[in-house]
């Protein structure tokens, strides 16, 4: 038998935009419509605009699998999991499902406002196709998992947003579905639940259930997810390994990758000219075994006291990992910069940061001024792993992090 348990067919969901369904639910309604002119009626029918939320989407996933599903917002991620959980019907194509399904798609999905939490986890049990024997078994389990025990008897419409949401969860993840399907819904909870449904969803894919995980926090969707799908404008772009499938994505959204750029921005005060990242190796290659060099170069219009130059790395999930900068009691002459070019340089020691995308944002400044310009020209590279021994890097946020980078710096006119 095979292990596949979704299977999806070249599937297609069609919408009409600016279309106007017609509702008579009087009789009066209805000889109203009859009497009105025909040219507006044409004219109403003539907006109408077909858009295909998704086209042409094919892939299947295997028993146990944990998938991340990914991509801008309007890429046709929450349209997909209706689908898959038959709240709406494809337009074309088809899937097919093996074992009963679980979604939390919205806060509160499938949850009677007017009955309390205890009535809403039976109903939702009975929906699945349980019996009240399994859901009291876990019933208790859920209640302490969703931490409403004091709430657990009160109609669910006087929940806060979050209580919904951990109730929900709890519900669709503790009556054992075959597969899971779970949507952004998970920033509605703090920062220890969030923990909590991450540990749980990645226990039940350990269980040989399967999770179909929809996110735009690519550090969950990396720790959580094996696979991953990207869809953009609706159509499948890659399948495969989730670290290929987020490199693919923050690619695309990125733009081009831009390793150096040249121009003038800034104020009457200061400009920034150029700005790079390089390697120092021989073979001019980013991987994780060779140094790096990072600069930039700025143009001070009139003398100023105390000239702060530096930037902050971002990981490839948009994390800080580091803000560096050079401040006047470092620069020659101590107190003052004098009209003229400054060059700047760090040097990201080889082995120090691990394979990925990173992006590095300048700043320059005046101390005395107590400001700090943002400029444009920023940064984007991609690190290659070629020799294993590129190590994860930490996250801090820490000004002037010498022990990591080693900073030199240089003047002229």
């Amino acid at each position: 038998m095979s292990d596949t348990v979704i299977r999806a067919e070249s599937l297609g969901k069609k919408y009409r935009i600016g279309a106007l369904h017609k509702k008579h639910d009087t009789l009066r309604d209805s000889i109203a419509s009859a009497f009105k002119r025909p040219n507006v009626q044409t004219r109403q029918c003539s907006t109408d605009n077909e858009f295909w939320a998704l086209k042409d989407v094919s892939f299947e996933v295997k028993q146990g699998e944990v998938v991340g599903v990914i991509g801008r917002n309007g890429a046709g991620k929450s349209t997909l999991l209706k689908i898959l959980s038959k709240i709406t019907e494809p337009t074309a194509g088809r899937v097919e499902l093996r074992g009963r399904v679980g979604s939390l798609l919205e806060v509160g999905t499938g949850f009677h406002p007017e009955l309390t939490g205890r009535e809403n986890i039976f109903l939702n049990g009975a929906i699945l196709g349980m019996g009240r024997a399994e859901i009291r078994r876990r019933f208790d389990e859920m209640v302490a998992f969703a931490e409403v025990e004091k709430f657990i008897d009160t109609p669910v419409k006087h929940y806060s947003s979050g209580m919904y949401m951990r109730l929900a969860f709890a519900v669709a993840a503790h009556l054992e579905p075959e597969i899971l399907l779970v949507d952004e819904v998970l920033s509605v909870g703090d920062a220890l639940f969030q923990k909590k449904c991450l540990g749980k969803m990645s226990e039940v894919s350990r269980q040989g259930r399967t999770v179909i995980f929809v996110s735009h926090n690519m550090g969950a969707v990396s720790s959580l997810c094996t696979k991953g799908i990207l869809l953009e404008n609706g159509t499948l772009t890659a399948t495969g390994e989730i670290e290929e499938v987020i490199s693919r994505y923050l690619i695309l959204n990125a733009g081009e990758i831009k390793q150096a750029w040249s121009g003038q921005a800034g104020d009457g005060h200061l400009s920034l000219l150029r700005t790079w990242i390089q390697p120092k190796d021989a073979q001019r290659t980013f991987h994780t075994s060779s140094p790096l060099e990072i600069g930039c170069e700025v143009y001070v219009h009139q003398k100023i006291h105390g000239l702060i130059a530096g930037f902050t790395l971002f990981s490839e999930y948009d994390y800080e990992i580091a803000y560096v900068v050079h401040d006047d009691d470092k620069l020659p002459p101590a107190l003052e910069a004098l009209p003229g070019t400054y060059t700047f340089k760090w040097v990201i020691p080889s082995n120090t940061l691990a394979a990925g995308m990173y992006r590095i944002e300048f700043d320059i400044g005046i101390h005395m001024d107590r400001r700090i310009i943002k400029q444009d020209g920023s940064l984007l590279f991609n690190l290659d792993n070629t020799d294993g021994l590129g190590r994860r890097y930490p996250l801090v946020n820490r000004k002037g992090w010498t022990s990591l980078f080693r900073p030199f710096w240089s003047v002229g006119s």
